[in-house]
């Protein structure tokens, strides 16, 4: 939070990291100004073309709604996260990407909910693709070393309760506790997030998300799946991006949520395993792509 900075308890602050998002960013700019709730929409510039990043001063300069950050580069989406919070004045935050489009009644029924939950809650939404498809990922496991290696090797037909992505189950009638939602959609009070500290920001790109929802759990936080917000979810909209650096980035992502969070509670060559099948399967994809 900004110094001195006075919090509306009764505004909601949207945190949204942009990169090369293409032109949906604008469709994900309007849903979110279209909400029938207080609105205010933190959007971090973590870089887009010129003529990209001209437009979205011209629409911070005509909407008072809108705080823009810009001239740090890219700074990585955890890093450019915590910064958008910090300018936000919402007394909760909702962290949505650049490819995703929102409800007018978004923010009505997260508020419902929020208070029904209480404090510690976390939201996620059901994230579909644009022909209306569930996405994975929007509610999933707690990724451990055992469930990485099931989902790997694709053993999930032999321990199908060990599986990590929800998708394929029948999606739930009312608001339900699930142990990890998508970074792409979260809500939660402003004291909550800090109260871990936000993301770590030792993640460049992916897995963060992952890493903030177990510290969470392990903060006694609970995490719900409403299945009443449906939220059309892009994906893979950041094409500039050169394959070989997101590869990278996911598998030092992977080693550091396993070593971080299991280190104590598995074998040293286990994990050292898992690093060279992490690592191994990275530069396959890089090579593969070339």
């Amino acid at each position: 939070m900004q110094e001195n900075q006075v919090i509306d308890e009764a505004l909601t602050s949207v945190v949204m990291v942009s990169y090369h998002t293409g032109p949906f960013l604008f469709e994900a700019i309007q849903s979110v100004l279209d909400q029938t709730r207080p609105v205010q929409l933190c959007l971090v510039d973590n870089g887009n073309p010129p003529d990209v990043a001209q437009r979205l001063v011209q629409l911070a300069s005509r909407e008072p709604r809108v705080t823009l950050i810009q001239g740090y580069g890219n700074i990585g989406f955890s890093r450019g996260c915590n910064t958008g919070a910090r300018a936000g004045r919402g007394g909760k935050l909702l962290f949505l990407n650049p490819d995703s489009k929102i409800q007018p009644d978004c923010l009505e029924r997260l508020e419902k909910y929020i208070l029904e939950t209480g404090s510690g809650s976390m939201i996620g939404a059901r994230l579909v693709d644009a022909q209306g498809a569930d996405q994975r990922g929007c509610r999933r496991a707690i990724l451990t070393p055992t469930t990485a290696f099931i989902e790997a090797l694709f053993l999930y037909k032999l321990f199908p309760g060990l599986r990590l992505n929800f998708d394929k189950e029948p999606v739930p009638a009312i608001l339900s506790p699930v142990p990890a939602i998508s970074g792409a959609f979260m809500y939660m009070r402003r004291e909550d997030y800090w109260g871990i500290n936000g993301f770590d920001e030792g993640y460049f790109l992916h897995v963060e998300d992952l890493d903030f929802c177990l510290r969470f759990a392990r903060n006694g936080g609970i995490t719900y799946f409403a299945p009443d917000v449906v939220v059309t979810h892009i994906g893979g909209t950041s094409g500039h991006a050169p394959n070989a650096f997101i590869e990278k980035s996911k598998a030092q992502g992977f080693v550091r949520y396993f070593h971080r969070n299991f280190g104590g509670h598995y074998p040293a060559p286990f994990l050292w395993l898992l690093d060279l099948a992490i690592w191994g399967r990275a530069y396959l994809k890089i090579a593969l792509a070339m």
